[in-house]
Parts: C-alpha cells; sequence; structure tokens
C-alpha cells in the first residue's frame, strides 16, 4: 500500500512537471506577482497618465485612450501573470475575460483578485490543454469557466479584505502619521527593492492618502538612494539605471552584504514621517503608483495626478508652492543626501567597502 501510494506521487510529480505548473512562493509570489504590476502599468498607470494629461492640456483624445487602456485593467493583469507562469497561448487568451470577471467583481481589492484567481485558472487550463484532440474547445472553456466561476464566488470576498487591510492602514496613519509613516515608507521601500512587486501589493491594499504618500517616499528612498550611493563605483549609468529604473538591480550586492541596505533604509525611515507629519503629503492618485517610486518618475507622476484630481473634486482648493518643495524634497533631494550621509558613515565604519556596491 505504502509502495503504491510513492508511485502515485511520483506520477502525480511528473505530470506536474510534464505541465509546467511549479507549486512555489517564487513562481506564485514573485513571478506572477512582479508580472500582475507589469500589467498593471501597462494598462491602468498608462491610462491615467494619459487622463492627466489630456484633463491638464485641453486635449479629450487622450482621454478616450486613456479611457480605454484603464478598462482594460483586470485583462491586462491576468495575461500577464499568465505569461509569467508560461502558460499556452490558448490558456493565456482565455485569462483575458477571467481577468475582466475578478477585477470587476473583487471591486476596489479587485488586483488581489485577479491575482489569486487567475493563478488557479491559469494553471487548471494547463492540466488539460492539449489532453484531448478538442483542445480549442476544452482548454478555453476549463480556464473561462472555473476563473469566472471562482470569481464569483471569491472575488467580491478577496477584494473587500483586501480593502479592508488597505483602510486599516490608511487609517493607522492618518491617526499616528510619525510612527506609520516610518512604517509605511520603510516596508514599501524594502518591498520595491526586493525581488516582488511593491506596486502590486500597493495597488492590491488600494493604498492611498497619506499611506500613500509614505509608500511612496519609501520607494524614492531606496531607488534614489541606492543611486546616489553607488555613483562612484557606477557612475551616470547607475545613476539612471537605479533611479530612474529599479533599486532590484542592487539585490545581488545585497546578498553578499547586507549592510549596503543601511543607507537606503535609513534614508526611508527619515522620509516617511517628513511625508505624512510636516508635507502631509498624499498620493491619490491611482494605488499603483504608491509603489513605483521614481520608476519612469510614476510615483511623482501619481502624487500629482492626485493633486489633479483633488482640485476638480473640490477637496483641494489649489496645488501650492509647498505642494511641489515637499515632492522634491521627499521625492528627490532629501532621497539623495540622506542616503549619501548615511553612506558615508558606513563607509568610515567599514560596513561599506569599495565595490561592494558595482553593478554587474
Amino acid at each position: 500500500m505504502e509502495e503504491k501510494s510513492v508511485q502515485t506521487k511520483g506520477k502525480f510529480r511528473a505530470f506536474l512537471e510534464r505541465k509546467n505548473i511549479i507549486i512555489s512562493a517564487k513562481r506564485y509570489g514573485v513571478d506572477a506577482l512582479g508580472a500582475m504590476a507589469q500589467g498593471l502599468f501597462c494598462s491602468l498607470l498608462i491610462g491615467t497618465i494619459l487622463n492627466t494629461a489630456g484633463t491638464q492640456f485641453n486635449l479629450p483624445y487622450l482621454n478616450v485612450i486613456g479611457g480605454f487602456a484603464t478598462a482594460m485593467a483586470g485583462p491586462a493583469m491576468a495575461i500577464s501573470i499568465g505569461y509569467a507562469l508560461q502558460a499556452p497561448p490558448l490558456v493565456l487568451f482565455s485569462l483575458i475575460a477571467v481577468g475582466n470577471a475578478a477585477n470587476t467583481l473583487g471591486g476596489a481589492g479587485g488586483p488581489l483578485a485577479v491575482l489569486v484567481i487567475a493563478i488557479i485558472a491559469a494553471e487548471c487550463g494547463k492540466v488539460v490543454s492539449k489532453e484531448t484532440k478538442i483542445d480549442i474547445l476544452v482548454t478555453p472553456l476549463v480556464t473561462i469557466v472555473v476563473g469566472v466561476a471562482l470569481s464569483s464566488w471569491w472575488a467580491p470576498g478577496i477584494g473587500a479584505a483586501a480593502s479592508a487591510v488597505g483602510q486599516l492602514i490608511m487609517w493607522a496613519t492618518d491617526l499616528r502619521p510619525f510612527f506609520m509613516g516610518i512604517l509605511v515608507s520603510v516596508v514599501v521601500g524594502i518591498a520595491l527593492t526586493l525581488p516582488i512587486s511593491s506596486a502590486a501589493i500597493c495597488a492590491a491594499l488600494s493604498l492611498t492618502g497619506l499611506a500613500g504618500g509614505a509608500a511612496v517616499a519609501g520607494c524614492c528612498a531606496n531607488m534614489v538612494g541606492f543611486a546616489i550611493l553607488s555613483f562612484r563605483e557606477n557612475r551616470w549609468g547607475g545613476l539612471i539605471s537605479q533611479g530612474l529604473g529599479t533599486s532590484m538591480l542592487q539585490m545581488g550586492n545585497i546578498v553578499r552584504n547586507p549592510r549596503i541596505w543601511i543607507p537606503a533604509i535609513a534614508a526611508s525611515a527619515v522620509t516617511g514621517p517628513i511625508a505624512t507629519c510636516v508635507f502631509k503629503m498624499q498620493m491619490n492618485g491611482t494605488p499603483v503608483s504608491s509603489g513605483m517610486g521614481t520608476c519612469g518618475l510614476v510615483g511623482p507622476i501619481g502624487v500629482y495626478s492626485g493633486w489633479v484630481s483633488d482640485v476638480a473634486s473640490g477637496a483641494k482648493m489649489a496645488i501650492t508652492g509647498t505642494d511641489w518643495l515637499g515632492m522634491l524634497l521627499i521625492c528627490f533631494i532629501l532621497p539623495g543626501v540622506l542616503a549619501w550621509a548615511f553612506g558615508l558613515i558606513c563607509r568610515r565604519m567599514g560596513w561599506i567597502k569599495e565595490g561592494d556596491l558595482t553593478l554587474d
């Protein structure tokens, strides 16, 4: 009996391997989550930027394009997740309907619903893919039925739970802006540099307001911080690739010497409460912008688009000089100055040595 059980397990593992179904934290929590953020970037985020530009420059056609892009957020996320899971074409294309259903029924927490449900639907589709002679019917049918059924069953609950957690974080930040400013800034900044997606996390939690501002501060502290901190090693190429690209490029160096992360984390612990307590900087654009930092200047653009929306709705009287000063200090100036200063201390203590920050 025990031998038969071992054989069954072996056959099951072989089947999963043949179907390229890898049940792991990396596949679902890193690859799929990161891909989901890219899907959000290519739909909701770009749509928001176009909408803001159209409103500001009185170009209605940009609003039309932005509206179409924004409407495709759910399908874009689901397809991106399927691509990360290496789903075959019929599964991948079927995820369009799944993503739309999960994102729509998930409400404000739709991105998290899309992540969970698209993963399950994609893996179920992969199980039946090319197993029958009528694959063109069976594979899309299984993928869509499983995905839409789960969306109807789970998405409202998943979305509500994610939204509740986000609301709790935002409520706590409004109540205790100093301590939560530090916590949110440091945690989201760390998530940005780790091989997971801070943007997807912020989107899933619908993180905006003061908490969103603290998240922007933490992300900028890591990106600009590493760009300035490593300038002597990486020069202008490193400045641009990290400052406008991603601080994730330093992960290999962080694994070799974790202490090189201290200046950026310390900078985020300072800029977070400055954002929440001094300038009261809010990120009321799309939640995904809260976790992007200076990547393509998406974080600052998100803050600006939030200002525009608040002025249009009457929640804010006007965009002031103090608003602009706060954004410049929190997103660009202070992260560079603080990371450089903390880095100087770490270098003199011998914690950071020459070459520790060199990019491969």
